[in-house]
């Protein structure tokens, strides 16, 4: 989970981007103040004698976005001394980020993967990259090269996030056109916008709606470009990006689904290692969530290694999913 600050203009995938590149750099790992003052994204608000419990909560909510993308970061302990979280070290062991022994790519596939690859090590590593390990080697913190050509899948934002951002930042009100699932045409919506905040890997606006008051609107949902008007309103006296997230955390952790996974298989490894899954009953999982026609449409792409227990509204999301899919292959 993350805020979108007016004050900070680091995105949120460089951020991720550049803490990979930092935990994959080093074999014995980082501490959290070593992340924290050297990583591009965290360094810029770190305090160094002052308070950075926001900062932290931030690099927590990172460290789960970054396994909900399938990343193993690896928390360690220091030898003798169970327990002390300041002293615990994280890393990403390169053996386990990169790709199975069995995996095998045609001629054509690994022509594509060298260009790509060409690509991203010319702009992988910037400049604000190199500096940072250049002052972690400077705190006597050991690290390992290369670390171009390691790309992270990261979510990038929607089309609507910069000028709902903009228009946030200048208290104005915005319309767009909203396509909620289960809906045959998109209604047009008119809202003064709060906050933009990232949950569970998505970006969400958290606005006051005046027909029918504060609503939380997915991204991925406006359907329409965004259009600023002139009417302005009054922002609110303290930042209501914590409350939505609170309020979307909230949902997450009422919402609970109970799944079978096929052992050893992609399902069971990926979602295995979402935040807050839960083995019980063999085979079962169980998932928390917001949003079930999401978790629908993630369940879907595994195909028959994921058979949903519970509830009811998620399994026949799901299946509804598999029948029109199989209706359009023929």
């Amino acid at each position: 989970m993350t805020v979108a600050s007016s004050s900070q203009r680091i995105p949120v995938e460089e951020r991720l981007f550049s803490l990979v590149l930092a935990l994959l750099a080093t074999d014995a790992g980082l501490t959290k103040t070593e992340i924290l003052s050297t990583v591009q994204g965290y360094r810029q608000k770190y305090s160094a004698s002052g308070d950075n419990a926001n900062l932290e909560r931030q690099f927590e909510r990172d460290k789960d976005d970054i396994r909900d993308l399938g990343v193993p970061l690896e928390t360690i302990e220091a030898p003798g001394q169970a327990g002390n979280n300041q002293n615990l070290r994280y890393r990403i062991p390169r053996g386990a980020y990169q790709l199975p022994s069995d995996v095998r790519f045609s001629p054509e596939e690994t022509t594509l993967l060298n260009l790509a690859a060409m690509v991203w090590r010319e702009g992988s590593l910037s400049g604000q990259s190199r500096r940072a390990i250049m002052k972690l080697r400077s705190l006597g913190v050991a690290t390992t090269e290369p670390v171009l050509g390691y790309a992270p899948r990261v979510r990038v934002r929607e089309a609507a996030f910069e000028p709902l951002s903009e228009a946030l930042e200048r208290h104005l009100q915005v319309r767009f056109s909203y396509l909620k699932p289960g809906e045959d045409a998109p209604r047009l919506r008119t809202v003064n916008p709060l906050a933009l905040v990232q949950h569970q890997g998505r970006w969400h606006l958290y606005a006051d709606e005046p027909e029918s008051g504060i609503r939380t609107f997915l991204l991925r949902r406006i359907v329409s470009p965004v259009e600023t008007t002139t009417r302005s309103f009054e922002a609110p006296e303290l930042d209501p990006s914590a409350q939505a997230l609170a309020d979307l955390e909230e949902v997450w952790l009422e919402r609970v689904a109970v799944v079978e996974v096929e052992p050893a298989s992609d399902a069971a490894t990926r979602l295995g290692k979402r935040r807050g899954t839960r083995s019980v009953d063999g085979n079962a999982l169980e998932l928390h969530y917001t949003d079930v026609n999401i978790l629908a449409d993630e369940l879907a792409a595994f195909g028959p290694e994921v058979l949903v227990i519970s509830p009811s509204a998620l399994r026949d999301a799901v299946l509804s999913r598999l029948e029109r899919t199989a209706a359009d292959h023929g």
